[in-house]
Protein backbone atom coordinates (compact mmCIF):
# COMPACT_ATOMS: atom_id res chain seq x y z
CA UNK A 1 0.00 0.00 0.00
CA UNK A 2 0.79 3.77 -0.47
CA UNK A 3 2.40 5.47 2.18
CA UNK A 4 -0.17 8.37 1.83
CA UNK A 5 -2.42 8.89 4.64
CA UNK A 6 -5.95 9.76 3.27
CA UNK A 7 -7.10 10.43 6.34
CA UNK A 8 -5.43 14.20 6.28
CA UNK A 9 -6.31 14.82 3.12
CA UNK A 10 -9.09 17.56 3.11
CA UNK A 11 -10.46 21.02 1.66
CA UNK A 12 -11.21 23.96 3.72
CA UNK A 13 -14.71 24.65 1.35
CA UNK A 14 -14.61 28.80 1.13
CA UNK A 15 -15.85 29.61 -2.37
CA UNK A 16 -19.43 30.72 -2.00
CA UNK A 17 -22.61 30.08 0.32
CA UNK A 18 -26.47 29.06 -0.66
CA UNK A 19 -29.12 30.87 1.25
CA UNK A 20 -32.80 30.30 0.67
CA UNK A 21 -33.04 33.34 -1.37
CA UNK A 22 -30.23 32.52 -3.64
CA UNK A 23 -32.72 29.47 -4.91
CA UNK A 24 -35.25 29.72 -8.04
CA UNK A 25 -38.61 28.83 -8.06
CA UNK A 26 -38.37 25.35 -9.35
CA UNK A 27 -35.41 23.11 -8.97
CA UNK A 28 -35.21 23.09 -12.87
CA UNK A 29 -34.56 26.41 -13.10
CA UNK A 30 -31.46 26.18 -10.26
CA UNK A 31 -30.08 23.54 -11.88
CA UNK A 32 -29.86 25.31 -15.42
CA UNK A 33 -28.01 28.29 -13.61
CA UNK A 34 -25.70 25.85 -12.00
CA UNK A 35 -25.11 23.33 -14.58
CA UNK A 36 -24.26 26.62 -16.44
CA UNK A 37 -21.54 27.85 -14.14
CA UNK A 38 -20.26 24.28 -14.47
CA UNK A 39 -19.68 24.12 -17.83
CA UNK A 40 -18.12 27.62 -17.57
CA UNK A 41 -15.83 26.37 -14.51
CA UNK A 42 -15.32 22.98 -15.61
CA UNK A 43 -15.80 22.85 -19.54
CA UNK A 44 -14.44 18.80 -19.78
CA UNK A 45 -17.79 16.79 -19.25
CA UNK A 46 -19.72 18.87 -16.79
CA UNK A 47 -22.49 16.91 -17.60
CA UNK A 48 -20.75 14.04 -16.44
CA UNK A 49 -23.19 12.20 -13.58
CA UNK A 50 -23.28 8.91 -11.78
CA UNK A 51 -26.11 6.89 -11.96
CA UNK A 52 -27.62 4.68 -9.00
CA UNK A 53 -29.38 1.77 -9.07
CA UNK A 54 -30.60 -0.74 -7.53
CA UNK A 55 -30.95 -4.96 -8.25
CA UNK A 56 -33.21 -7.60 -7.90
CA UNK A 57 -31.22 -8.37 -4.88
CA UNK A 58 -31.04 -5.11 -3.30
CA UNK A 59 -26.93 -4.70 -4.08
CA UNK A 60 -26.87 -1.12 -5.54
CA UNK A 61 -24.47 0.19 -7.81
CA UNK A 62 -23.10 3.03 -9.21
CA UNK A 63 -22.15 4.52 -12.94
CA UNK A 64 -20.48 8.02 -14.64
CA UNK A 65 -22.76 8.52 -17.62
CA UNK A 66 -23.28 11.77 -19.50
CA UNK A 67 -27.17 14.15 -19.11
CA UNK A 68 -28.11 14.58 -22.59
CA UNK A 69 -31.14 16.90 -21.36
CA UNK A 70 -33.21 18.39 -19.11
CA UNK A 71 -36.51 19.60 -18.99
CA UNK A 72 -39.70 20.11 -16.28
CA UNK A 73 -40.19 16.13 -17.98
CA UNK A 74 -37.00 15.65 -16.10
CA UNK A 75 -33.02 14.67 -16.98
CA UNK A 76 -32.26 12.71 -20.03
CA UNK A 77 -29.28 10.02 -20.42
CA UNK A 78 -28.80 7.05 -22.77
CA UNK A 79 -27.60 3.80 -22.69
CA UNK A 80 -27.25 0.21 -23.94
CA UNK A 81 -30.76 -1.34 -22.26
CA UNK A 82 -29.37 -4.84 -21.96
CA UNK A 83 -27.06 -3.28 -19.71
CA UNK A 84 -26.53 -3.78 -15.79
CA UNK A 85 -28.17 -0.48 -14.93
CA UNK A 86 -31.08 -1.19 -17.79
CA UNK A 87 -32.06 -4.43 -16.71
CA UNK A 88 -32.09 -2.65 -13.03
CA UNK A 89 -33.78 -0.53 -13.93
CA UNK A 90 -36.48 -2.72 -15.69
CA UNK A 91 -36.88 -4.40 -12.48
CA UNK A 92 -37.04 -1.07 -10.61
CA UNK A 93 -37.32 2.36 -12.11
CA UNK A 94 -36.32 4.67 -8.66
CA UNK A 95 -32.53 5.61 -9.43
CA UNK A 96 -30.43 8.74 -7.93
CA UNK A 97 -28.53 10.93 -9.99
CA UNK A 98 -25.38 12.63 -8.74
CA UNK A 99 -23.21 15.59 -10.20
CA UNK A 100 -20.20 16.02 -8.49
CA UNK A 101 -18.72 19.57 -9.27
CA UNK A 102 -15.36 19.73 -6.95
CA UNK A 103 -14.27 22.61 -8.86
CA UNK A 104 -16.89 24.72 -7.72
CA UNK A 105 -17.03 22.66 -4.48
CA UNK A 106 -20.77 21.88 -5.50
CA UNK A 107 -22.88 18.96 -5.63
CA UNK A 108 -26.42 18.19 -7.25
CA UNK A 109 -28.60 14.77 -5.87
CA UNK A 110 -31.61 13.72 -7.43
CA UNK A 111 -33.87 10.93 -6.26
CA UNK A 112 -36.31 10.26 -8.90
CA UNK A 113 -38.13 7.68 -11.13
CA UNK A 114 -36.96 6.54 -14.82
CA UNK A 115 -38.91 6.06 -17.84
CA UNK A 116 -37.82 4.43 -21.06
CA UNK A 117 -38.05 6.93 -23.48
CA UNK A 118 -40.03 6.92 -26.85
CA UNK A 119 -38.15 5.21 -29.62
CA UNK A 120 -38.04 7.82 -32.04
CA UNK A 121 -36.20 10.07 -29.35
CA UNK A 122 -33.87 7.37 -28.94
CA UNK A 123 -33.28 6.75 -32.88
CA UNK A 124 -32.79 10.74 -33.38
CA UNK A 125 -30.17 11.09 -30.89
CA UNK A 126 -28.27 7.69 -31.58
CA UNK A 127 -28.11 9.33 -35.27
CA UNK A 128 -26.58 12.53 -33.91
CA UNK A 129 -23.50 10.61 -32.39
CA UNK A 130 -20.03 10.39 -33.65
CA UNK A 131 -19.83 7.70 -36.60
CA UNK A 132 -17.53 6.00 -34.20
CA UNK A 133 -19.38 6.14 -31.44
CA UNK A 134 -22.71 4.30 -33.24
CA UNK A 135 -20.08 1.45 -34.24
CA UNK A 136 -19.10 1.21 -30.76
CA UNK A 137 -22.60 0.99 -29.48
CA UNK A 138 -22.64 -1.99 -32.27
CA UNK A 139 -19.96 -3.63 -31.09
CA UNK A 140 -19.96 -3.48 -27.64
CA UNK A 141 -22.90 -5.59 -25.99
CA UNK A 142 -22.60 -3.22 -22.59
CA UNK A 143 -21.91 -4.98 -19.41
CA UNK A 144 -21.19 -8.75 -20.46
CA UNK A 145 -18.19 -10.60 -20.11
CA UNK A 146 -15.65 -10.62 -23.30
CA UNK A 147 -12.53 -12.77 -23.34
CA UNK A 148 -10.08 -10.17 -24.08
CA UNK A 149 -9.30 -6.19 -25.83
CA UNK A 150 -9.23 -8.34 -28.91
CA UNK A 151 -12.59 -9.49 -29.15
CA UNK A 152 -14.29 -5.81 -28.56
CA UNK A 153 -11.82 -4.26 -31.65
CA UNK A 154 -12.58 -7.49 -33.53
CA UNK A 155 -16.32 -6.88 -33.41
CA UNK A 156 -15.69 -3.24 -33.70
CA UNK A 157 -13.68 -3.56 -36.94
CA UNK A 158 -16.86 -6.20 -38.43
CA UNK A 159 -19.21 -3.29 -37.58
CA UNK A 160 -17.18 -0.99 -39.66
CA UNK A 161 -17.45 -2.88 -42.43
CA UNK A 162 -20.74 -3.49 -42.53
CA UNK A 163 -21.73 0.00 -41.63
CA UNK A 164 -19.38 2.21 -43.67
CA UNK A 165 -21.88 4.79 -43.66
CA UNK A 166 -25.31 5.06 -41.25
CA UNK A 167 -24.99 3.03 -38.36
CA UNK A 168 -29.03 1.34 -37.52
CA UNK A 169 -29.81 2.09 -34.31
CA UNK A 170 -29.19 -1.72 -31.83
CA UNK A 171 -32.26 -2.87 -30.35
CA UNK A 172 -30.91 -2.71 -27.39
CA UNK A 173 -29.87 0.81 -26.79
CA UNK A 174 -32.17 3.36 -25.15
CA UNK A 175 -33.02 6.08 -22.79
CA UNK A 176 -34.64 7.39 -20.16
CA UNK A 177 -36.12 10.08 -18.47
CA UNK A 178 -35.85 10.47 -14.69
CA UNK A 179 -38.45 12.19 -13.40
CA UNK A 180 -37.04 13.84 -9.77
CA UNK A 181 -38.93 13.57 -6.88
CA UNK A 182 -35.85 14.99 -5.01
CA UNK A 183 -33.20 17.49 -5.65
CA UNK A 184 -30.74 18.40 -3.36
CA UNK A 185 -28.30 21.33 -4.01
CA UNK A 186 -25.37 21.03 -2.11
CA UNK A 187 -22.83 23.92 -1.59
CA UNK A 188 -19.25 23.42 0.67
CA UNK A 189 -18.61 25.73 3.54
CA UNK A 190 -15.84 26.72 5.79
CA UNK A 191 -15.67 24.04 9.42
CA UNK A 192 -18.24 21.48 7.23
CA UNK A 193 -21.08 23.62 7.47
CA UNK A 194 -22.14 22.85 4.22
CA UNK A 195 -25.65 24.62 2.95
CA UNK A 196 -27.83 21.53 1.41
CA UNK A 197 -31.10 23.13 0.19
CA UNK A 198 -33.77 20.79 -1.00
CA UNK A 199 -36.57 20.71 -3.26
CA UNK A 200 -39.21 17.88 -2.73
CA UNK A 201 -42.10 17.91 -4.99
CA UNK A 202 -45.25 18.05 -3.57
CA UNK A 203 -48.32 15.63 -4.05
CA UNK A 204 -50.04 14.87 -7.34
CA UNK A 205 -48.96 15.49 -11.23
CA UNK A 206 -49.92 19.37 -10.81
CA UNK A 207 -48.04 20.07 -7.72
CA UNK A 208 -45.83 22.36 -6.84
CA UNK A 209 -42.25 22.14 -5.12
CA UNK A 210 -41.02 22.59 -1.08
CA UNK A 211 -37.89 23.73 -0.20
CA UNK A 212 -36.17 22.66 2.96
CA UNK A 213 -32.61 23.16 4.82
CA UNK A 214 -30.94 19.69 5.65
CA UNK A 215 -28.52 19.89 8.42
CA UNK A 216 -24.78 19.06 6.44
Amino acid sequence: MSDLDLSVLREEYARAGLDESDLEPDPFAMFDRWMSEAHEAIRHDANAMVVSTVGADFAPSSRMVLLKGVSEAGFVFFTNTGSRKGQELAGNPRCALLFPWHVLERQVRVDGVATPLPRADVEAYFASRPHGSRLGAVASHQSQVVADRGELEAAYDEAAARYPDDVPTPEEWGGYVVRPEVVEFWQGRTSRLHDRLVYRRTAGDRGGWVTERLAP
